[in-house]
Formats: C-alpha cells, structure tokens, sequence
C-alpha cells in the first residue's frame, strides 16, 4: 500500500522540464508534510530518532584523534603549527634568540655545555633545599636517610630545559592562537557548515575558529619585532631565576651579574666549537608568564636570590614586619595612657600613705 501511494505521488508531480530543482524540493515537501503520504511506524520513529537525538550522543563521522582541520594535518607545516602551540602553552618561560648560521657540530657542543651546566644548579638546587628542611624539620635531620631522600627527591629541571630552532612565520602564527585564541571565552560562530558536523564544536589549534580569530586580530603582536630572521628559543618547564641565571652565563654573558664560567671549574665552555656557537647568538629577548620581556627585564628576573622560594621568603618576612609595625603603633596610645594612669595611681597612694604618717605623728 505505502509503495503504491508513493509511486502515485510521484508520477502525479514529475517535473516537466528535466534537471528542475524547485520541483524535487516540492516533491520532498509534499512526501514530508502531506497527510495522505502514509509512513510505516519503524520509519516515522527512526526519523524522529535522528531528528531528536542530542548533539552530546552523535557518532562523529571522523577519527576522534583527527578532527576536521583548516588546513591539512599530513602537512609539516600544520604539525609545525601545533607543536609551536603546544610549547608556548607550557612553557612559563622562553628565550628568544637569534642564530646566524650555526653549524650541526656547534649546535652539539652548546647544548652539552648547556646541559652540564644546568645539571650543576639542579644539585645546588637539591642540596640547598635539603638543608632548609633540616634546619625546619628536626625529626627528618635525626633519620639518617631523610637528607639523602630530600636530595634525590627534588625534579630535575635540566633535561626539560631545551633549545631549538624555530620558522619564524610559523611560530608567529603560533603565537597569535595562544594569546588571541582563548576556547572559554572566545566567541565565534559554531552554525557554518565548515565550523561544526552533525553539532560536533572543534575549537583546537587548527580548527577554522582558531584560523579565523587569529586573523581577525588587527593588534600587532608585542614579540612580533623580535620575529624576524633565524630564530631559536630556549624554553624552560617552570620559571626558575636560578636556571635561567645559568642559561644566560652559558648562551650570553653579561658580567658582573651574569659572568662566564670559569676555566677550572668547567673547560669544555672553552671549546672552540662553543666559542663559535656563542658569537653566533643574540639574545632578543624572553616569554615570561604570557608577558613580553626586554633584556633588562630578563637580567632582573634572573637577579632574584634563591628562586621563587627566596622571593617568597623575602616577601613573607616584609608582611611579617608589616604585621608587627602596625600592632606595635595601634599599641603604643594605649600602653602610653596606661603607664601614665598608672603612675599617676602610685602618686596617689603615696601622697595619701605620706599623710596618714604626718596624722599619726600629730596624735
């Protein structure tokens, strides 16, 4: 019956002219809202299925590892992209250089100094952080092995802190997704076709949205003068004052507060191979905390005495001071006026003990 009603329908309203657009759409319009157009139920339940289910239990048309991309993901530049986006994002701190032919050999020898450096300050770091629990924690310097555990318990920074060379279109594009991109807050419009399929939002690095804000965004960028030419970057996992101290006596010394190492103490910065790698380096300038640093703000952050737990220290000794100054002032009107009642009160009793003696002398 429903096939004959529907092979009736449809010879009825066949198109006159072939090829006719306008009239399949009212072919389909009429199958859909007739109400002699008869439809068996497991059909009408399966369409009210597809048009009622939630976005949230759709099946993605695509792997879940790869979502539909502005362009390409097989291309290298796509992946340079997102590796770029992925190291601004965790890394706190970055140096900027710039690198003027560098060669492989050079390029071996000032990340081997670099890293035996930073394994120097990582066991200072350790060794330093052991005695401050001692000196706290008098139970842990009674066992014999609680310095030894504080040691060797401490994260090693040095093999997280790298460098590497960067293209600098690429990182600059990169840069502008991390800072003007945010998914939380960003508005953007999820209803064109090339954003969302079958209600599915993609909001990753590159998505269409994220292509679309970053170009949208006019501002120039506060690192874009600095990206220009061959350019590396040193990142680092954490901000560390002490680390970053180290880097910058290795890549560029500054003395007197950023001075080069010493020939006893480590020979192989002496290496020709360094010596060249090092004259090929500028420092332009530093990534700290999302915020665009110059050379002097760098050497002020690597100036901080004991990392961030010094600064910490220092501050929370300024509060403490603070706290006490200010009790100390509110304190000192009332105990002025106490001490004066109080002396006053002595004066009194005397005055009245001295009469009572001069009564019973008279008697």
């Amino acid at each position: 019956m429903t096939r004959k009603i529907a092979a009736q329908v449809w010879t009825e309203l066949q198109p006159t002219s072939r090829g006719s657009n306008k009239t399949r759409i009212q072919i389909a319009a009429y199958a859909t809202t007739s109400n002699s157009f008869v439809v068996s139920g497991s059909a009408a339940a399966a369409a009210a299925a597809r048009t009622t289910l939630p976005p949230s239990l759709l099946t993605p048309k695509y792997p879940s590892t790869q979502p539909p991309s502005h362009k390409p993901p097989e291309f290298r530049k796509s992946q340079l992209l997102r590796q770029y986006a992925s190291l601004l994002r965790s890394s706190p701190l970055m140096l900027i250089f710039q690198h003027n032919n560098i060669k492989a050999n050079e390029w071996l020898a000032l990340r081997r100094e670099l890293t035996r450096a930073l394994r120097v300050v990582d066991k200072n770091c350790a060794i330093a952080e052991a005695a401050a629990k001692a000196t706290t924690n008098i139970s842990s310097n009674e066992d014999g092995n609680g310095s030894n555990s504080d040691v060797y318990g401490t994260e090693a920074l040095a093999p997280l802190i790298k460098i590497q060379t960067v293209q600098t279109g690429i990182f600059a594009a990169a840069l502008k997704i991390v800072d003007y991109f945010k998914i939380g807050s960003t508005t953007f419009n999820q209803k064109k076709s090339d954003d969302s399929i079958s209600g599915f939002k993609f909001t990753h690095t590159l998505s269409k949205a994220a292509n679309r804000t970053a170009i949208k965004n006019k501002s120039v960028h506060e690192l874009s003068p600095l990206l220009s030419g061959p350019i590396c970057v040193l990142y680092f996992p954490t901000v560390s004052p002490q680390h970053l101290k180290e880097a910058i006596s290795i890549l560029s010394p500054s003395p007197p507060d950023f001075p080069a190492p010493r020939k006893k103490l480590n020979p192989g910065w002496f290496d020709p191979a360094v010596q060249e790698a090092i004259q090929k380096l500028v420092l332009l300038g530093a990534r700290i905390e999302k915020k665009t640093f110059d050379i002097e703000g760098i050497k002020m952050v690597g100036r901080i005495e004991g990392g961030l737990k010094g600064l910490q220290s220092q501050l929370l000794f300024l509060l403490q001071n603070i706290g006490i100054t200010l009790t100390s002032t509110l304190e000192s009107a009332s105990k002025n006026l106490y001490f004066t009642l109080e002396s006053r009160r002595s004066q009194l009793e005397d005055n009245t003990d001295s009469q009572s003696k001069t009564v019973k002398t008279k008697e």
